[in-house]
C-alpha cells in the first residue's frame, strides 16, 4: 500500500517476485513501485512476459525496463478493457523489471492498481500476441497420438465430458466451449466446479475463433493449459478414440504416464 510509505520519501519501493506466475495488488498508489520478476528456476528460459490488468485497474501505469529506458505496457486509461493482455519479450530471461508509476491525484480516495503476470518459455509463446500464445495450445488441428499421450501427462487440466454449448466472441477473436463434465482427472485451479442446484460439474474452455469449434455429440477428453485463470483448449479427442490409443500404447510400454 502507498499509505505505508514515509510522506516525504522520494524512494522507489522495490518488490522481488520469485514465481513464474502470480499477481500484484498495489493499493493507494503513490510515487513509484519497481517490481523485479526473478523466478527461482535457474534452468528456466522465460523469454516472454504477459500482463493482464484487473478490470478495475486505476491509479498507475506499468512500464517495462529495457536497457535503462522505460517502455509503456499498460496505461491507466487502458486498464478497464476486458481480456486485454499485454505481452513483450524479455531480453534477460532470468530478471525482468517492471516500473509502476502512480498517477497524480489530489485526494486520498482509494485506487487499486492490480494485475496478473505470467512468464512464458519459448515453447509456449508464439510472438507477442496473447491470442497466439494461448493457442499454440489449440493448434486448430487434431493432435497426433504422441501429442495425445503427452497431453494427459503435462496439461493443467484433463477432464472427460460433453459439449453443452459453443459461443463466439468476434470482437476478441475467441470462442468458448461450455463443458458438462463427467470426470475431472486433473485441474490446476477450480475452473470446473459442481453446480449446487443440479449437482452437475461444468466449466468453460476457451479457444481461438479461427479454430471454428462446433458443438458435437458424444464424450470427449478435454485437455489444455490455464492462462490468467482461464482454461485454453489443447488436445480434445473423442474419449473412445483416446482410450484405444492409450491401451495400445500401454501394451507396448509406450505410455509416458499412467492414466
Amino acid at each position: 500500500s502507498g499509505l505505508s510509505w514515509e510522506p516525504r520519501s522520494r524512494a522507489v519501493e522495490q518488490v522481488h517476485l520469485r514465481c513464474t506466475e502470480g499477481s500484484l495488488v498495489w493499493m493507494y498508489p503513490a510515487r513509484a513501485l519497481r517490481v523485479v520478476l526473478e523466478p527461482n528456476l535457474s534452468s528456466a528460459q522465460h523469454t516472454t512476459v504477459c500482463i493482464k490488468p484487473a478490470s478495475d485497474f486505476q491509479g498507475a501505469s506499468i512500464y517495462v525496463e529495457r536497457a535503462g529506458q522505460l517502455h509503456l505496457v499498460v496505461s491507466e486509461a487502458e486498464g478497464a478493457q476486458p481480456h486485454h493482455v499485454s505481452c513483450f519479450s524479455a531480453h534477460t530471461p532470468q530478471r525482468v523489471a517492471l516500473f509502476l508509476q502512480a498517477s497524480p491525484q489530489r485526494d486520498i480516495s482509494r485506487r487499486t492498481a492490480s494485475f496478473q503476470y505470467e512468464l512464458l518459455s519459448n515453447q509456449s509463446a508464439a510472438g507477442p500476441d496473447f491470442k497466439k500464445m494461448a493457442l499454440v495450445e489449440a493448434m486448430c488441428r487434431p493432435c497426433d497420438n504422441v501429442e495425445l499421450l503427452m497431453a494427459i501427462c503435462s496439461s493443467d487440466f484433463v477432464v472427460k465430458g460433453s459439449i453443452r454449448n459453443v459461443s463466439h466472441d468476434s470482437e476478441n477473436h475467441m470462442s468458448q466451449v461450455d463443458v458438462s463434465v463427467q470426470k475431472v482427472y486433473r485441474q490446476k485451479n477450480r475452473i470446473f466446479q459442481q453446480d449446487e442446484a443440479s449437482g452437475e460439474w461444468r466449466g468453460p474452455i476457451r479457444t481461438l475463433l479461427r479454430c471454428k469449434v462446433k458443438k458435437g455429440g458424444g464424450d470427449f477428453l478435454f485437455t489444455g493449459n490455464e492462462h490468467f485463470g482461464e482454461a485454453w483448449l489443447g488436445c480434445a479427442p473423442r474419449f473412445k478414440d483416446f482410450m484405444s490409443i492409450y491401451r495400445a500404447a500401454r501394451e507396448r510400454g509406450a505410455n509416458p504416464c499412467e492414466f
